[in-house]
């Protein structure tokens, strides 16, 4: 259960914390005594839980010190909007400032160092879209790129599925990767089953660098997703989420579940 002391803003816990410690306020605690250092709607459960703690044993100095260590947390903690950007593809309306998909991608690739992961539904124009990330790879030798990828399977089409894997990984090598090394291509085995019943997609679309920054986004990686259709997406620099999805795609190919494509 979280604590009440956790609602708090940073302003009331450093009000709480420099009245107890100044002893203008004492224990037993009341919800009148507490109201004048907390919003009204907090006063009680504040109150309650402060004199709970009095109660087992802490002395005031102590929830001083306690309330003064959730100030220190939480005033170093950054703040939401230094985390994540919104980025958008498409019209702009008036008095809105976002970032470009493009761009964003384009930096991305750019500042890769040490490894990025790279997912995708549809890749058309590639050698255009990942002409950052295939330069930095060839300038970077220890640059580690995976890139989870689908492959579909035409409407009513029959071909087995090496026959599917061989023609994209053609595709890749020939026209959508324009460097020198070659990434690390993974696919999702489902997407190849001849029953469309059992048929899946790996719809997901987002880019991971040096599992630091993600970027989740509803775009493609095709010129017009990337510049003109309306799309939207995240980019965050939340080190934990950028690992936990890098680890997430990683997971599944470890287990076998999506495989990794020869590309000669």
């Amino acid at each position: 259960m979280t604590s009440a002391l956790c609602l708090l803003t940073i302003e009331d816990l450093g009000q709480l914390a420099s009245a107890i410690r100044a002893s203008r306020l004492v224990p037993p605690f009341t919800s009148l005594a507490v109201r004048r250092y907390v919003a009204e709607g907090m006063a009680g459960r504040i109150a309650d839980e402060l004199q709970q703690r009095a109660a087992t044993g802490s002395e005031p100095k102590h929830l001083a010190d306690c309330l003064e260590i959730l100030c220190m947390d939480r005033s170093q903690r950054p703040v939401a909007e230094d985390l994540i950007d919104l980025v958008w593809t498409g019209p702009e309306a008036p008095g809105i400032v976002n970032r470009d998909t493009s761009v964003v991608v384009r930096e991305l690739f750019q500042s890769a160092r040490e490894s990025v992961l790279v997912a995708g539904y549809a890749v058309y124009q590639g050698h255009v879209i990942f002409k950052e990330l295939a330069e930095r790879m060839d300038q970077n030798m220890t640059l580690h790129v995976q890139m989870y990828l689908d492959i579909q399977r035409p409407h009513h089409d029959q071909s087995s599925a090496s026959e599917l894997i061989r023609l994209f990984a053609e595709r890749f090598v020939g026209k959508e990767w324009p460097g020198h090394r070659l990434p690390d291509v993974y696919y999702d085995p489902r997407s190849l089953d001849t029953d469309h019943g059992k048929r899946a997609s790996l719809h997901a679309k987002c880019v991971v660098v040096d599992k630091e920054k993600a970027f989740v986004s509803s775009a493609n990686f095709t010129e017009a997703a990337q510049k003109r259709n309306i799309e939207v997406g995240l980019l965050s620099r939340d080190k934990v989420t950028a690992r936990s999805l890098s680890h997430h795609f990683e997971s599944l190919a470890s287990h076998g579940i999506l495989k990794q494509i020869l590309l000669g």
